[in-house]
């Protein structure tokens, strides 16, 4: 079964169905579970998306997240070690990327997983691939 990791871009996407991105979300998603492909994420992307999730769509739809699709998910608890060696790429670089998304690569790279499903390009720029 391969792994595929799974951004905020792409679950709020999944999740909100008037963003504009929703029906391409929705069918990435499909094609994964068909494959049985392992959804993969972080503790952090579950804060962001919970963060989100919370101001655009409402407590309601948080308590859903958490209730229906969390469960779907295999998480990567981040500790001391992934959030200084990513906290340090953060500081230390001129990269655009957010500081979740540096603690996603640092994970992505400590588990060699190598596909993302995210909406977010800052993914291919450090040479994942995107599953779309």
């Amino acid at each position: 079964m391969s792994k595929v990791f799974a951004d905020t871009s792409a679950l709020y996407a999944l999740l909100a169905s008037g963003d504009g991105q929703h029906e391409n979300a929705r069918r990435a998603f499909e094609r994964l579970a068909a494959e049985e492909a392992a959804l993969v994420t972080s503790s952090y992307v579950l804060v962001e998306t919970y963060a989100l999730v919370d101001r655009r769509l409402g407590r309601e739809a948080s308590r859903r997240f958490r209730e229906e699709f969390a469960p779907l998910l295999e998480i990567i608890w981040v500790g001391r070690d992934i959030h200084e060696e990513a906290l340090d790429l953060f500081l230390g670089g001129s990269r655009a990327a957010s500081l979740v998304d540096v603690v996603s690569f640092a994970c992505m790279h400590e588990l060699r997983i190598d596909s993302v499903w995210t909406l977010d390009r800052h993914f291919a720029g450090e040479g994942f691939e995107i599953v779309a």
